[in-house]
């Protein structure tokens, strides 16, 4: 998505902030999230890398998953936005497909042959056959679309609110929704997310966190910091924070990078 105002204190530029902060960082978590001081502090992990590698630096992160093996991401901007399938070793474009003007593409997710798609602000995602990348249809949905993942039935979406809404994936009928919470406080700004073992991973548009959610009760259970990993990426373009989760299933492994980021991240999980 666009860069958005909103009344919290600065962040920029990135890479300073967050080597500056430090320990105050992590102390400020719960002021970051939202949440007020006090309750229960939250579990803080600060993210490890075990392996680094090429990512693009022309990509505007939305949406990342592994699938069959298969790395995917989604960008975005308006006549930048893509769906792609990327080689994991090398960060080689294999195959993309543009999403058209006007939209600014946001999050994906696989089901069954398809690669479903989110747009920012125009109420619209599209359906693509994963084979081909060929446009089989589009659905429709209120307010923003910011990303998407699933529980192995449900889609599970968020829109930039502190709310993850249940989605059916064939109709993209909504079923429900829960409010994530912070010590009891809303959570808002998530973004791009992935499910992992029964919880779902969320990152907080404009920081370099990411949010562990029960999906049933919408707690934070814990938050992991990557902005040793955004230091060692280098940038330090405001919006250019922690966006884009992928879990490999049947590899348990976890990848993580960034907007415009040069290198994609596997870290200990």
């Amino acid at each position: 998505m666009r860069i958005r105002v909103f009344p919290l204190p600065r962040l920029a530029p990135r890479r300073t902030a967050l080597r500056r902060a430090g320990l105050a960082l992590l102390g400020a978590v719960p002021a970051l999230l939202g949440a007020a001081p006090p309750g229960p502090p939250l579990p803080i992990t600060r993210a490890v890398a075990v392996a680094e590698y090429p990512h693009d630096t022309g990509a505007y992160t939305e949406g990342l998953f592994i699938d069959r093996g298969e790395l995917w991401e989604s960008t975005g901007e308006v006549g930048h936005s893509s769906v792609r399938q990327v080689e994991l070793k090398t960060g080689r474009v294999l195959r993309q497909v543009a999403v058209p003007r006007p939209y600014f593409g946001e999050g994906i997710v696989p089901w069954r042959d398809q690669i479903l798609s989110l747009t920012w602000q125009h109420h619209r995602g599209f359906r693509w056959s994963r084979a081909g990348l060929k446009r089989l249809g589009t659905f429709g949905y209120s307010g923003e679309g910011w990303a998407l993942t699933s529980d192995g039935t449900r889609l599970i979406m968020s829109d930039g609110t502190p709310e993850l809404r249940f989605i059916d994936p064939a109709s993209f009928k909504e079923l429900g929704r829960v409010r994530v919470t912070a010590n009891g406080q809303p959570v808002p700004r998530l973004n791009e997310l992935e499910y992992v073992n029964g919880e779902v991973l969320a990152n907080v548009w404009l920081t370099d966190l990411i949010v562990k959610i029960d999906p049933a009760t919408g707690a934070v259970t814990g938050v992991i910091d990557l902005s040793d990993l955004h230091a060692k990426a280098g940038t330090d373009g405001r919006d250019d924070v922690a966006n884009g989760i992928a879990w490999d299933g049947v590899a348990k492994k976890l990848y993580v990078t960034g907007k415009r980021w040069p290198v994609l991240f596997e870290v200990g999980v």
